[in-house]
């Protein structure tokens, strides 16, 4: 489909230490890796982008995962990034070497395909409510769109959006404003990274976890006890990593790692890892 053939066919042997339905994108990790070995031995020329636009439409397109782009273009590129995802797709890369994370695995397994296809039809039941809603002003319209990835989400704001919310239904309701606040947050810790502001972007991971537990509504009370646990030995911030209802938890613990380790071990944790930021998809041979 990207017009480089394969000139022949091969073995391989996958090998993975990333628990599968933990929330950690096992499955763009894999998408990523295969597709990026397959451009090493068969010459293919594909940038980081390209490798992860092929991996995306292998999971979203051929496979039919209801996933985004973003576990694949940052498994393929590494480091902090800032995606665009509507095509075509822009990517601009953040400072972030100094970030450590403490991952802690809750046991809790998962499925994408159970749980982003019910909350993309909830925000698109919001949305043609707002759009056959005779009251919602035609600029307004225009800014939204039938279905959850049609919204230019970054020129709305709660004050224009707000007053026609009440006549949602309620989960649909709380889906918007999710995605809406989400958006915003998700600004101000790029903002707090760049600024190498490290309690501002602790802020922000504690507030995108209250907006996954209390307006996406994906997390669970063994994810709560978890997270508390994390907290109270020593953790700035702990969030849901991936699509929540399970999988891990990611925390940012400077100086109390280890600490942060132990308490979500003896909390329930299946497992558990301090991590820094990779570099992205690389060759390693001999």
């Amino acid at each position: 489909r990207v017009g480089r053939p394969l000139k022949s066919g091969f073995r391989a042997v996958v090998s993975s230490e990333i628990p599968v339905g933990s929330g950690l994108s096992s499955s763009a990790a894999l998408e990523v890796a295969f597709a990026k070995a397959l451009d090493h031995y068969f010459n293919l020329g594909l940038s980081p982008e390209e490798l992860a636009e092929v991996a995306f439409q292998a999971e979203n397109r051929i496979a039919g995962i209801p996933c985004g782009r973003l576990d694949q273009y940052a498994s393929a590129i590494g480091g902090a990034i800032l995606l665009y995802p509507k095509p075509p797709v822009r990517v601009q890369r953040l400072e972030a070497r100094w970030l450590r994370f403490t991952v802690a695995d809750s046991g809790i397994r998962h499925s994408v395909a159970d749980i982003h296809p019910v909350r993309q039809a909830e925000i698109n039941r919001g949305l043609k409510a707002l759009m056959e809603n005779p009251g919602v002003p035609a600029s307004l319209k225009a800014k939204l769109g039938w279905r959850f990835d049609e919204p230019a989400w970054e020129d709305l704001s709660l004050r224009e959006l707000e007053p026609y919310l009440g006549a949602l239904d309620e989960a649909a309701r709380r889906r918007i404003l999710f995605t809406l606040l989400t958006h915003s947050s998700t600004l101000r810790a790029v903002r707090a990274l760049r600024e190498g502001d490290f309690r501002a972007l602790a802020e922000e991971v504690n507030r995108q976890h209250e907006l996954l537990r209390d307006l996406y509504e994906v997390s669970l009370p063994e994810l709560e006890r978890l997270r508390d646990a994390m907290l109270g030995a020593g953790a700035l911030a702990v969030k849901i990593s991936g699509a929540g209802m399970g999988g891990s938890l990611v925390a940012l613990a400077p100086g109390r790692e280890r600490e942060v380790l132990q308490a979500s071990l003896e909390a329930g944790a299946s497992r558990a890892w301090a991590l820094s930021v990779d570099e992205g998809a690389r060759i390693e041979e001999g």
